[in-house]
């Protein structure tokens, strides 16, 4: 299966190779549309794919490859980055709590989550960033709480 990006930007696929031969015999398609293979880790070209590259008579595969687009960042790891810089930032005045409670409980579910589907979202050093914040601040706690 293949995605396209058509010449207005829009993304169109699921679709078949017959779907895509036709589209490029009607010249919905030209050898530099960006395609994405099911399974493959970038977009590329359909010109530079091996089941498409005759459909184009005189085309050289001098089309530099698409960069990858980079994954959006998972919401809960964005979340357990700012509970652990507030945890650390108001530990002063109320110990960090709630907030580094929540950013532990945030990243280890964004962490697990990243795990599952890292081709769907990235932000797993978000997450990474915001325990360990989270996690100092409760050491910080721990060790206030020896000392009074």
């Amino acid at each position: 299966m293949y995605k396209v990006i058509g010449t207005d930007g829009k993304e169109y696929g699921p679709a078949t190779a017959a779907q895509l031969r036709e589209w490029i015999r009607h010249g919905r398609l030209e050898a530099q549309t960006p395609v994405f293979v099911a399974g493959s880790p970038d977009w590329t070209f359909v010109g530079l794919l091996p089941e498409f590259a005759h459909e184009f008579p005189g085309v050289t595969s001098a089309v530099p490859p698409m960069p990858a687009r980079p994954l959006p960042s998972h919401a809960l790891a964005k979340s357990a980055l700012l509970c652990g810089v507030l945890s650390i930032t108001v530990g002063c005045c109320c110990c960090g709590l709630p907030f580094n409670l929540l950013g532990v409980v945030f990243s280890v579910i964004a962490l697990a989550q990243i795990s599952e589907n890292p081709q769907v979202s990235g932000g797993r050093d978000l997450a990474i960033l915001g325990l360990i914040l989270s996690l100092l601040s409760l050491v910080m706690l721990a060790g206030f709480s020896l000392l009074h």
